[in-house]
């Protein structure tokens, strides 16, 4: 372990790095439950579920050993809404059952694209051309935006038609439950209990059981059904490998540009990940560049093209990474205890499909504690440009919920204003190309033409 990991070279031990990845397990196991139940109204949930967990798995095992960073993969929430319902039962729908195979030959093509771009380190040169201020203001964004994830997950923040959002009930047992997870979790931690993070989201979950077996909480069930067995790997047939090349040639495109809007989500959400979590873990070298960013990267274009094939949406990296991070990892031996978690979920699923949101809010919304710290590292008081940047992706993000639209207006706004300020050539090559990338978006938005 030490030989691959580096264990004492990153202050960490093998037993931390395993409750580090087991964290970040829980933290993410959702998606096992959420892609399936998004992506099963156009393909069968059993083979999503079945993709799903080998392709992330595959995607984490790279990034453990090519990178040995502890950030773990998985289908991109988002993508995977904009894959079911806004391609295959918008714009495809006249195609009725065929049109998930062409959204898996999109996200095929994507993964391919991703890996060229990799091996031509373009991706690479976009996160470390990013400013240090932004980078510091995506951190933080990145915060606020998890935070938000798991309050609302827990419905302590929910939806109001008046204010937008709004307080939840306290009368709600999932809303009570998880603001005690929450104590556990920070009390543990000032005590430095070894694990606190992952104790919180157990010992929530345990709460949880309580307040359904006395009738408190009946929204979902929180105890394991195991009748449901090994019943749903059998659906991997229904959805490995199922493309369709010739509609992608007929309309061509239409196809180009569906492929545009996985390709732009994917890029700068995987950005804005890695830049947040490598912040936090002390990743980042000291001129604010990752280094073996390259390897993490091929990890997303090698997971979201195994995904294709097997049946699933675009794999990207996960902000949940941050909870493992805040429990300590530090090395890819973090994520390579993810992704066999991943692998044993194929058996144990029904137990790990049981963990609530709720449960799991505790963990979020602390590492979005510690990643808003991130926020007093901006400077505010130099460059203008670099101050609406930061300022930009440290709100944007959990107001828009998208890590890919926080970078967007954070690198729009800094380039137009060291344009009118007379500063354009501190403008990078690379971030010249990001900002074109970016303006075509919106272009591709106004336009429809998405």
């Amino acid at each position: 372990m030490e030989k691959v990991f580096k264990l004492k070279e990153h202050n960490t031990t093998v037993k931390t790095e395993i409750i580090a990845g087991l964290t970040t397990f829980l933290s993410m196991a959702y998606i096992l439950a959420v892609n399936p139940s998004i992506l099963g109204v156009v393909m069968n949930p059993g083979g999503v579920f079945v993709a799903t967990a080998v392709a992330s798995a595959i995607a984490t095992f790279i990034m453990a050993f090519a990178a040995n960073y502890p950030i773990a993969l998985s289908a991109g929430l988002g993508l995977n809404a904009y894959f079911a319902y806004t391609v295959c039962l918008g714009e495809l729908a006249a195609e009725g059952e065929n049109a998930f195979k062409i959204c898996l030959t999109a996200v095929l093509v994507e993964g391919i694209i991703f890996l060229l771009m990799s091996l031509v380190k373009f991706r690479e040169k976009i996160i470390n051309s990013i400013p240090q201020n932004l980078k510091f203001g995506i951190s933080a964004g990145i915060g606020l935006f998890i935070a938000f994830i798991g309050l609302r997950g827990a419905n302590i923040i929910v939806p109001s038609e008046s204010t937008t959002v709004a307080l939840g009930s306290f009368r709600d047992a999932d809303v009570v439950l998880a603001l005690v997870g929450i104590i556990i979790v920070i009390v543990l931690e000032h005590f430095k209990v070894t694990g606190s993070v992952l104790i919180g989201i157990l010992a929530t979950w345990v709460l949880g059981m309580v307040a359904q077996a006395t009738g408190w909480y009946t929204a979902t069930n929180v105890f394991p059904d195991f009748s449901q067995g090994l019943t749903q790997l059998g659906g991997i047939s229904e959805t490995a490998f199922k493309f369709d090349f010739g509609w992608a040639a007929g309309h061509f495109v239409q196809f180009i540009a569906i492929v545009f809007s996985f390709l732009y989500v994917d890029i700068f959400d995987t950005v804005g990940t890695v830049v947040g979590v490598a912040d936090k873990a002390d990743l980042l070298d000291e001129d604010g560049n990752l280094p073996k960013v390259g390897s993490v990267f091929m990890s997303d274009a090698v997971g979201t093209t195994v995904g294709a094939c097997l049946g699933t949406s675009t794999v990207t990296s996960f902000v949940e990474s941050g909870a493992g991070v805040a429990a300590g990892g530090r090395t890819g031996l973090t994520a390579l205890t993810t992704g066999v978690m991943f692998l044993v979920s194929l058996v144990l699923s029904p137990v790990f499909l049981a963990i609530p949101s709720f449960a799991t809010a505790p963990a979020l919304v602390y590492v979005g504690m510690l990643m808003v710290s991130s926020a007093k590292n901006i400077t505010f008081d130099g460059d203008i440009a670099d101050t609406l940047g930061a300022y930009f992706a440290l709100v944007m993000m959990p107001l828009s919920y998208s890590i890919a639209t926080g970078i967007m207006f954070a690198i729009l706004g800094w380039v137009i204003v060291k344009i009118f300020i007379g500063k354009a050539k501190d403008i990078s090559p690379v971030m010249w190309a990001v900002f074109i990338l970016f303006v075509a978006r919106i272009a591709a938005l106004v336009t429809n033409f998405q």
